[in-house]
């Protein structure tokens, strides 16, 4: 294709300008997926660190005292909602811990070993021992593990509001990373009390998307005898941060966008002006007004196209060594990249460029050969 050949030479030519737009581009799609990818994994990170081993939506008793009966029917309405990837019903006991000469109150979860690890993700927060206790076992915090001096396989007493003693053996030391619940919250089986099996304290929800758990919850409320509590609720000022990180992040992104394309436009407007003669002269050989226009659309693609593939290398770059460094810090978090983000970045750079090229070609599309060639 002619035009295609003649914005390839053109192109060759200025080496430098050349150069310096598939830096320019280059630099900044690669801002944008370092910025863009930086944003969503510390978003993400947040949000497993606060709710990610917590519930998204919990189900308690309309009155104190009361209990959720635990039907079939409300059984089916959960498991057949797609958005509830994880229901943990479960009795929550107060107690009093005694280790040695050490007194410590505990609230301890009952709930089954699925339900428990499909909420809190217990089998990977296990920091000693294992993550399923047998019926005379419990799985204790790493704060009031160590603060009571106990490790797995010990013995302590747990002494129930009725009066009854009850031993029991550590199976488990996990790490939630909240010291209050690591420090007061203890999880075992249903078997360690004599509890009811079909009424629970409460039922515990995670949903697939956590910014969707009020569409989950707000239907629940309807159920007779129960109180709907959505994380939402509970945790606006996080909300808050989290939106204000995607703003700051999308704003940064455009401006760099605009900059970028400002940038492309004005050199793409002052190569056409050089490049004139040489227009006027193969109009005048017989180039369509179109195909010397198409020359100019040729020159952004291949300018985007090679800029974008730059940018693409530079946020990767960037994000590696940023993973690099947060592999010896715990302050720091590993970036993954969405792959859809980056192909969206991608086409971002390849529009921009194309957008910058219609300034010479309307300029040289116009132009007239005669003209030209008379005060070259």
């Amino acid at each position: 294709m002619l035009p295609f050949q003649i914005a390839r030479r053109f192109l060759w030519r200025s080496k430098l300008q050349s150069a310096l737009i598939i830096v320019g581009i280059g630099v900044g799609i690669g801002t944008q997926v370092f910025v863009g990818s930086l944003i969503a994994s510390l978003q993400a990170s947040l949000i497993d660190t606060t709710v990610g081993t917590s519930p998204h939506v919990t189900l308690e008793p309309l009155d104190d005292g009361e209990r959720i009966a635990y039907s079939d029917a409300l059984a089916s309405r959960l498991e057949d909602d797609p958005a509830i990837v994880a229901i943990a019903p479960q009795q929550r006991v107060s107690v009093l811990a005694v280790s040695g000469e050490r007194n410590d109150p505990l609230v301890v979860r009952l709930v089954g070993a699925d339900a428990r690890d499909g909420v809190y993700d217990l089998h990977e927060r296990i920091v000693a021992g294992g993550s399923d206790p047998g019926p005379d076992q419990i799985l204790i915090g790493l704060d009031y593990a160590e603060r009571a001096g106990l490790e797995v396989g010990d013995e302590f007493t747990l002494l129930i509001d009725t009066g009854d003693e009850m031993p029991a053996t550590v199976s488990g030391i996990f790490d939630l990373g909240v010291a209050a619940v690591n420090a007061g919250t203890a999880f075992a089986s249903l078997d360690l009390l004599d509890v009811p099996v079909d009424a629970f304290d409460l039922v515990e929800l995670q949903v697939d998307d956590v910014f969707e758990s009020d569409v989950v919850a707000e239907p629940l409320a309807d159920i007779e005898g129960i109180t709907t509590i959505d994380w939402q609720e509970q945790n606006r000022e996080l909300l808050t941060g989290l939106q204000s990180q995607s703003i700051s992040s999308i704003m940064i992104q455009v401006f760099v966008v605009i900059a970028v394309g400002l940038g492309i436009a004005s050199t793409r407007a002052i190569a056409a002006v050089q490049k004139t003669r040489q227009i006027g002269i193969l109009k005048a050989l017989g180039l369509s007004d179109r195909r010397s226009g198409t020359v100019f659309l040729w020159q952004a693609a291949l300018l985007g196209v090679l800029g974008t593939a730059l940018g693409l290398a530079v946020g990767w770059g960037l994000i590696v060594g940023f993973d690099a460094a947060a592999s010896g810090s715990e302050a720091l978090f590993p970036v993954d990249v969405n792959p859809g983000f980056a192909a969206v970045s991608a086409a971002i750079g390849i529009g921009i460029a194309l957008l910058s090229a219609l300034i010479p070609y309307r300029s040289t599309s116009r132009l007239d050969p005669i003209e030209v060639i008379q005060n070259a």
